[in-house]
This record gives C-alpha cells, structure tokens and sequence, in this order.
C-alpha cells in the first residue's frame, strides 16, 4: 500500500487482490466522513432529520410495501 499527499488531495494506491466488498465499505466511510467534515449540525438535529426522512418514505412507499407483501403470500401459497 502507498498513500500519498499532494497539494489537493490524498492517494491511496492498494494492490489489486485487495477485497473490494470491504474497499467499498471503507470508501463508504470516506465518502461520509468527507460528507460531513465540515457539517455544523449537531447529533439531535441529524436524528431528526433522519425521522423525517424516514417517515417521509413510509408515507410514499406505505402502500407499495403492503402490496408487495400481499404479492409474496399470493405466491408462497400457490407453491
């Protein structure tokens, strides 16, 4: 592995037989942290936030969910 630092940014070079399943997890982590480096917000106002998304989607999504499950039972009993 070889990381270097240039005058913008940071290069990570990894061999090629590197697991990329847990690469993509750690760039995950990177992206989010680089998201959020230089957020103000504090851990409640997140909370929140992601409560209202969260509720937001169900309220979208309610019906989709409950007709896929219906779906899943119609073909679970004609096995």
């Amino acid at each position: 592995m070889v990381i270097e630092r240039t005058e913008d940014e940071v290069i990570i070079r990894l061999p090629a037989y590197v697991n990329t399943d847990e690469l993509q997890q750690l760039i995950n982590l990177l992206s989010y942290k680089e998201a959020t480096a230089k957020s103000e917000a504090t851990q409640e106002e997140v909370d929140e936030l992601a409560k209202e998304v969260k509720k937001g989607w169900w309220v979208k999504n309610y019906t989709m969910v409950l007709k896929t499950r219906d779906l899943k039972k119609v073909l679970i009993h004609r096995i």
